[in-house]
């Protein structure tokens, strides 16, 4: 029998990606430059935008390992949208060059469940209602569990691996003492809340009450109620709503 969890957390899940520079329209994964995962807790807490090294999530069937890491951390949702906006800077060789808005693929809820000595991270999508093109290839299931795993950020790296130590989070002394000395530990809220926190995401399992004896309580959701629009202020006219709709890259 299947040890049910212990639910730390919920929330509301956004998926973004973001295309390279100066791709105004994208075709598939190989013109994606970053894919985001927005966790909005209920009761006005922290918002969280991460960030997923390999650009799509870890196959659960397959248990693949992906390395990710919390870029921003914010009291002010609209504030992740802000950054998710377009951009334009000059260099050197190239002279003026834009990177494309980011673009929602997804949304739904979410949950952190504490099971046994590990956390998963849980999700059931509202949309969009059919999974597209973009899911497939960005691996955003209907619904899916990842263990997720906080690495030490005094435990080191492999040269060229994840986060210059300047980008790497600072834990305050309570959050460095929850590693006793080992190089990762289940995630929490509370790390979770430190940018520059770098994770591992292990792809679980495809039914999240099956294994955890979760549910997620989803609703229904459309264009015109799409909540990454309505809390995150991400406005439809900047930002292309067919992935999130209709599963087509835009």
């Amino acid at each position: 029998m299947t040890m049910a969890g212990h639910v730390i957390e919920r929330g509301d899940i956004y998926f973004a990606y973001r295309p390279r520079v100066e791709r105004e329209r994208v075709h598939d994964i190989e013109e994606v430059q970053r894919l985001f995962v927005i966790l909005q807790p209920f009761g006005g807490k922290q918002s969280r935008r991460l960030v997923i090294g390999r650009k799509r999530l870890p196959a659960p069937e397959e248990h693949e390992r992906f390395w990710g890491f919390i870029e921003e951390v914010t009291g002010r949702p609209e504030t992740i949208a802000e950054d998710l906006e377009r951009r334009t800077h000059r260099t050197q060789t190239r002279g003026v060059r834009t990177q494309p808005e980011a673009r929602p693929a997804g949304e739904g809820r979410y949950a952190l469940v504490r099971h046994g000595d590990h956390t998963h991270l849980t999700y059931e999508l509202e949309l969009p209602e059919q999974p597209g093109d973009v899911q497939e290839e960005l691996t955003i299931e209907p619904e899916a569990s990842y263990i997720i795993a906080v690495k030490n950020p005094q435990a080191g790296a492999p040269a060229g691996a994840g986060l210059s130590p300047q980008q790497q989070a600072d834990l305050p002394k309570r959050e460095r003492e929850r590693f006793e000395g080992r190089r990762i530990t289940g995630a929490d809220p509370d790390l979770l809340d430190q940018e520059g926190v770098e994770f591992v995401l292990i792809g679980a399992a495809h039914d999240v009450e099956e294994e955890l004896g979760v549910r997620l309580d989803t609703e229904a959701e459309d264009a015109e109620s799409a909540e990454i629009f309505h809390r995150l202020r991400m406005p439809r006219a900047k930002h292309p709503t067919e992935p999130l709709t209709e599963g087509e890259w835009r």
